[in-house]
């Protein structure tokens, strides 16, 4: 075997670890307690343990890089077909008005918090999007644009996993309790929880109308996603200039051109040019979470925890706070 393809050998190793140890996420998923956080959250403390103990395989860095930057945004390009836009733009242009407010808040207050707690600037930026827009999905697409570090990235994620399992569960103990219509209680779980999985979670025991009206509000913020990253990649060409007037490259983020076109392919071509069935649509969806998890799993073995333990900390409260105040706010915007 010659170099090359000694290479190309391990560039698949490292690619097949990532699914390895996903695999491990999902099956430490199943065991009670582990269920709540769910699979992308466990693969992450896996790879992050991992990288604790073993430290990182460097002989597997090229399929782990590739897992973490190439496989995460095909990721986010398929899980464009999540979002229909016809179905936002139809019955949700009023809580749309609504979602602009929830990310304009989560994003303020946590930069603000950042700055108060003296915290860490890119993980708490990460958190104010992964809050204010839709958890992870919103991490890894911002990411790049702000030119966030991987375990920066990896942190926020796994924060974001947990704080939003929390919250979600809080709601459903709150249901019974909080004096809201089923309705209200959909947009109010839809306009403040972090995650597609987490608003699931809160609003389907108050019935299937409730769920309706909280993923239309959630859909509403994925749809946001879009023109917050162009919002982004003007802010840091502008912060790129150099002393003598000189710009550094923005890499444009291609991928949220894929996401964009999936979405309107799903939502207007899928389902009624071309049938689909429910399966396929539920394959589609299996496929983006391992796909998305594998790429988590790149990220989380570039996390010291050693570097990290002063820095992640702070982050963690701001956010916790700022996720507080968004509940607040959306209970009282319903």
């Amino acid at each position: 075997m010659n170099e090359k393809q000694s290479a190309n050998v391990m560039w698949v190793a490292g690619i097949a670890f990532t699914f390895f140890i996903a695999l491990l996420g999902f099956l430490l998923a199943k065991v009670p307690g582990f269920d709540h956080i769910g699979q992308l959250a466990s693969a992450i403390i896996i790879a992050v343990a991992y990288r604790q103990i073993f430290g990182y395989p460097e002989a597997l860095r090229r399929g782990i890089t590739f897992s973490s930057k190439k496989l995460l945004r095909l990721a986010i390009i398929l899980y464009g077909l999540k979002l229909n836009i016809d179905v936002v733009f139809r019955d949700g242009l009023g809580l749309l008005a609504r979602d602009v407010l929830v990310i304009a808040f989560a994003i303020g207050v946590m930069v603000l918090l950042a700055k108060w707690l003296k915290a860490d600037k890119d993980i708490s930026l990460l958190l104010g999007v992964g809050t204010g827009v839709c958890g992870a999905a919103a991490i890894a697409a911002v990411a790049p644009i702000i030119k966030a570090k991987d375990e920066d990235t990896a942190i926020g994620v796994g924060i974001i996993a947990l704080l939003g399992t929390v919250f979600a569960i809080g709601y459903t103990v709150l249901r019974p309790i909080v004096p809201l219509l089923p309705t209200e209680y959909g947009i109010w779980s839809g306009m403040s929880l972090h995650e597609l999985a987490h608003v699931a979670i809160a609003a389907a025991p108050a019935g299937e109308d409730a769920l309706a009206i909280a993923l239309l509000a959630k859909l509403g913020r994925v749809f946001l996603l879009v023109p917050l990253c162009f919002i982004f990649i003007y802010i840091m060409k502008r912060k790129s200039k150099g002393e003598e007037g000189e710009q550094n490259k923005i890499e444009f983020p291609w991928f949220l051109v894929g996401f964009i076109l999936l979405s309107v392919f799903g939502s207007y071509v899928l389902g009624h040019s071309i049938p689909v069935s429910d399966g396929v649509m539920s394959g589609i969806s299996t496929i983006t979470t391992w796909l998305l998890t594998a790429a988590m799993v790149g990220l989380g073995l570039n996390v010291s925890l050693k570097d990290l333990r002063n820095r992640a900390m702070k982050p963690l409260i701001a956010v916790t706070i700022t996720s507080v105040c968004l509940s607040v706010l959306v209970y009282f915007i319903i």
